[in-house]
């Protein structure tokens, strides 16, 4: 089955959802190919996703293994990096927990392909605080996180540490990916900074974020921690580093 659009779901340790997640996706009307980017699951992640691949999905299911644990970050530049060689126009990233909504995924393409902007980000905060079933904690560290980005960054998208997001093939060829340098939570800042100051247009698409049932959450202090001085870095590089410039549409 033929499609235009790629979405990129890192795994490590996802038995409980990796399957259901594939099977929305590919439920939709539109149709999506998905590429798994698996660090070495103990569960058998991979081996979910390879039965799957050789009994039903050969044509729009692919898988990637990687030796370990090696970052978000290292494994969407994987992604993108192979999807860009195989052609895809859009690129999606989404987590396999379902927190991020399958359902949403033609409302970001139909910002990119149809209204014309460069990235979508499914966003938690453009209207209002819409995450279900977070502890309160969480959702304060995230929000305020997001407003301490804007401060000190001038970058006017509401939810900069969003994972739910929509790439225009172009912003990836542009992007020197082998120059982000974050692998968790600044990673996303990173990637969405960037494509903002070379001058990429970005739509935020208001999503409601739900706290994962099943499974074990990938959260750490040391992700929060890397944000945090990651955001000022990036002001830095916002006055001293040059930029790829804007490639003509």
């Amino acid at each position: 089955m033929e499609s235009d659009s790629i979405v990129i779901i890192p795994t490590y340790n996802e038995k409980e959802n990796i399957e259901n997640i594939i099977r929305a996706v590919f439920a939709l009307e539109k149709p999506f190919h998905i590429l798994v980017i698996d660090d070495g699951s103990p569960d058998g992640t991979g081996d979910i996703v390879k039965r799957l691949i050789d009994s039903e999905f050969s044509d729009r299911l692919f898988l990637l293994r990687r030796a370990g644990k090696l970052g978000l970050g290292t494994a969407y530049i994987t992604g993108f990096k192979w999807a860009l060689q195989h052609d895809y126009q859009y690129v999606f990233e989404m987590d396999a927990d379902f927190s991020h909504d399958p359902k949403d995924l033609p409302r970001l393409y139909a910002a990119c392909h149809d209204e014309g902007f460069d990235l979508a980000v499914g966003s938690r905060y453009v209207s209002g605080v819409n995450v279900v079933n977070w502890p309160m904690g969480r959702v304060l560290m995230s929000y305020f996180a997001s407003c301490y980005v804007r401060f000190v960054t001038g970058f006017k998208v509401h939810d900069t540490t969003a994972g739910f997001v929509c790439y225009r093939r172009r912003v990836l060829e542009t992007i020197d990916l082998d120059k982000i340098r974050f692998k968790g939570y600044a990673f996303q800042i990173e990637m969405k900074f960037t494509a903002y100051k070379i001058g990429f247009r970005i739509k935020e698409v208001p999503v409601v974020f739900v706290n994962r049932r099943e499974g074990t959450s990938k959260m750490s202090g040391g992700i929060f921690s890397e944000a945090f001085f990651g955001v000022m870095r990036l002001r830095l590089d916002g006055w001293l580093r040059k930029y790829p410039k804007l490639p003509k549409a």
